[in-house]
């Protein structure tokens, strides 16, 4: 190359409360660098927006928007769920790809998501060799789910845990105020794994836990459910009760699935919520008293005002490292976490190859939940309340956060 190649980078799944502090980390890293990278683009909405030739010249943004990128909640080049075939049934997507890299001088690439956009980064990096096209390919990892494997944890997750055993110390708060008997089932995220679930026994550290939660490792007999909540009523008239929305009957099915059929995504997904009102209904033909169904829903993965300061910072080191992996000559491989097995809490950042992360859930260890299905263990505890410490000191206008605002300069087309 007769100048550095270029650098693009994508977002892309569902968003998260730091996902943009990743985006702040590749950013300053990579525009600090340009001796390593001619310039730096951003895909508008994920790989879609490298398929439109749709990207933006992030070298025309105000650092300093840049920075505040660390304080602003989702997507800021938004996303998408855009499925690429497989090479052997369809190889169009690819050869676009490959005709965009090389039309723009793209020779690094970047993408920030969960499993499905690990599949995505696996199978793009895959073809590109194929081609004997020099490109680095790098993920960086994103998701509240705490799903993908081999790292320790995922970017994204500690704010959401954060923000889901806050949120539920002020409705046990709330749904314990009167002296009238009452059922709260509050709907937590969490298709396969219960990660975000297991948070809301955070609270109860504090003391205003959940009295029965249900995560999707465990088998969800509907019986036993009906027997714990009656039991916890009889004892205290007042029950919390906190739930995956994608727990399922020894049948495999889905809560809602109980009340007629669900659609499915792109992805072959099944489109979930409605637990907890399921749920509630069944409840209230076996107890008669007030129920109150609660879906915490888009506000676990948006609530950057409750952010974990050291999620924020490590999301934003994920971001770093990966750029300095792509000036390395590093490929093939996403960024991830690891820790000590014992001592204080501390983060050293790992690569991992994207085929070994790719379609894989990491899910809660059955020995972390109770025997009963119904709480967690300690160990659930020791792993979990290191990622949410600290809260980022948030610049504020009005009193309200101050959101990063990008010009959004379109990449000149050649």
């Amino acid at each position: 190359m007769s100048h550095p190649g270029n650098l693009i980078f994508a977002q892309s799944g569902g968003p998260t409360a730091v996902i943009n502090s990743s985006a702040a980390g590749v950013f300053t890293e990579a525009l600090a660098h340009p001796e390593a990278f001619g310039k730096v683009y951003g895909a508008h909405h994920g790989i879609v927006g490298i398929l439109e030739e749709d990207f933006f010249d992030i070298g025309q943004e105000d650092p300093d928007e840049l920075v505040l990128l660390k304080q602003t909640p989702s997507s800021i080049l938004g996303s998408c769920r855009y499925k690429l075939a497989n090479i052997e049934d369809d190889e169009t997507d690819y050869h676009k790809v490959l005709e965009v890299f090389k039309k723009y001088n793209i020779h690094t690439f970047l993408y920030n998501g969960g499993n499905d956009s690990m599949d995505t980064c696996n199978k793009i990096s895959k073809f590109l060799k194929s081609q004997n096209f020099d490109c680095r390919v790098i993920g960086v990892p994103k998701t509240i789910d705490n799903d993908l494997s081999i790292t320790d944890h995922c970017p994204g997750y500690g704010s959401a845990a954060r923000y889901i055993a806050t949120t539920v110390m002020e409705i046990y708060k709330d749904a314990t105020v009167y002296n009238i008997p009452q059922i709260t089932i509050i709907e937590i995220m969490g298709r396969n794994a219960g990660w975000l679930t297991a948070a809301s026994s955070l609270a109860a550290v504090m003391g205003y836990g959940p009295d029965l939660l249900y995560l999707p490792e465990h088998v969800f007999d509907l019986n036993e459910f009906i027997d714990d909540v009656k039991r916890v009523y009889e004892r205290k008239r007042q029950v919390v009760i906190c739930v995956s929305e994608g727990v399922r009957t020894r049948e495999g099915k889905l809560i809602p699935e109980m009340r007629g059929a669900v659609r499915t995504d792109a992805f072959g997904h099944k489109q979930l919520g409605g637990t907890a009102e399921v749920l509630g209904g069944i409840v209230g033909e076996h107890i008669s008293t007030k129920i109150r169904n609660i879906e915490l829903s888009l506000m676990q993965r948006c609530a950057a005002h409750l952010a974990s300061e050291r999620d924020v910072e490590e999301s934003f080191a994920a971001g770093q490292t990966a750029v300095r992996t792509a000036m390395a000559g590093e490929s093939d491989v996403m960024i991830g976490f690891a820790r000590p097995q014992s001592g204080s809490y501390q983060c050293e950042m790992v690569k991992i190859p994207l085929c070994e992360v790719a379609n894989t859930e990491k899910k809660v260890p059955e020995t972390w939940i109770s025997h009963d299905g119904n709480n967690m263990e300690q160990a659930y505890f020791d792993y979990a309340m290191p990622l949410i410490q600290g809260s980022p000191n948030l610049i504020l206008e009005n009193s309200l956060p101050r959101f990063a605002k990008l010009k959004f300069v379109q990449a000149g087309r050649v």
